[in-house]
């Protein structure tokens, strides 16, 4: 199954299309660099655009952080279908739940004003949860069906189970790593869970 087009407001004409992206991607960055609160003419000078270009596309930085979590969370969505072509089963799910992990670990500000600003049951939240939740369930469905997991595991607990990482204050990377191997070892089956977990 093909993953559903995420809340967007691309637009379709070819220059706008080219302002849209470079507005997105110098956004991504200078959050990344600088945090959520950059300056919104820095982003602009750094797309080579001019601020009311910005301000047309994105009339408020709110409008501008989501597009930039949108774009983020398509790809954490299309990693699951490309990890689903490219690898057997529980290795598929095991390489989309570390990328999970590393976007959380590196988005979480993002995230967070976001969700205050709109609010965490709010429609662009809803959308975006929907196209995780079908991108993770191909991937543990499969995973089930080959035996490699538990019969009776849910996404969202492991989606739980994996943001609750993500919840550790000043967590490093590689403690959030060797966890995430716990929960992988916890998702086998009984007879399966003394193997290292691959992924």
């Amino acid at each position: 199954m093909a993953p559903q087009p995420l809340p967007c407001t691309r637009p379709t004409r070819a220059d706008a299309a080219r302002n849209y992206d470079r507005l997105v991607t110098a956004a991504r960055e200078t959050f990344a660099e600088h945090g959520t609160d950059s300056s919104l003419e820095e982003i602009a000078r750094r797309a080579g655009v001019g601020i009311g270009t910005l301000y047309r596309r994105f009339p408020s930085r709110t409008a501008l952080l989501e597009a930039v979590y949108v774009e983020e969370i398509q790809s954490v969505c299309d990693r699951a279908y490309d990890f689903d072509r490219e690898l057997e089963p529980f290795d598929a799910l095991a390489a989309w739940l570390r990328s999970f992990l590393g976007y959380g670990l590196s988005k979480g500000t993002l995230a967070s004003e976001l969700t205050v600003a709109l609010g965490k049951d709010s429609p662009f939240f809803k959308a975006c949860k929907v196209n995780v939740q079908e991108a993770g369930n191909l991937l543990l469905d499969k995973a089930k069906a080959a035996g490699e997991v538990r019969a009776e595991l849910d996404l969202a607990d492991v989606m739980r189970l994996v943001g609750g990482i993500n919840m550790g204050r000043d967590i490093e990377p590689e403690q959030a790593n060797r966890l995430l191997d716990i929960v992988l070892c916890g998702l086998r089956p009984a007879a399966a869970a003394a193997s290292p977990a691959k992924g």
